[in-house]
């Protein structure tokens, strides 16, 4: 049961800071942030198994991460408040060509991120021809282009 608990522990502390971390870690992963989730996992194996490596125990930690995972994404189903708390909502950073400086700043994004994604996606030059970008709960920044007016 001990290895149960532990293992329940380390999910909802890894789940917490990985929210509280932002989303930009998940779209634009650095070498840093890579050599970060390695330390990690290796830092949070010692904390799970205690002393005991045995295979049981790691069969046990196993299930009880997956189980908890998939028991985390019903809850999500069945009460929309949870996803929102757990994944968090869609961010606006751009707005009819404006850049919302509080929204970079919350997401730890800089303009010229916004502008990569713009360019890659939609081969936008200037801001002035975003309509939206948006960061999704996936970490990805999703553009929406100002419709060109019609030729009259």
């Amino acid at each position: 049961m001990d290895a149960v608990l532990r293992g329940l522990a380390i999910y909802f502390t890894l789940l917490v800071i990985i929210r509280l971390s932002g989303r930009r870690t998940l779209a634009q992963m650095t070498p840093f942030d890579l050599v970060i989730v390695l330390v990690i996992s290796e830092t949070t194996q010692q904390a799970m198994l205690g002393d005991d490596f045995s295979i049981t125990n790691a069969v046990i930690l196993i299930l009880t991460l997956f189980t908890t995972d998939i028991g985390l994404s019903y809850v999500k189903r069945w009460w929309p408040p949870a996803a929102h708390i757990v994944d968090g909502v869609p961010t606006v950073l751009v707005a009819d060509g404006v850049y919302d400086e509080r929204a970079l700043k919350g997401s730890r994004l800089q303009k010229e991120d916004v502008m990569e994604a713009a360019r890659s996606q939609e081969g936008i030059e200037s801001v002035t021809e975003i309509k939206f970008a948006i960061l999704e709960v996936s970490g990805n920044i999703s553009i929406i282009k100002k419709q060109k007016p019609a030729d009259s």
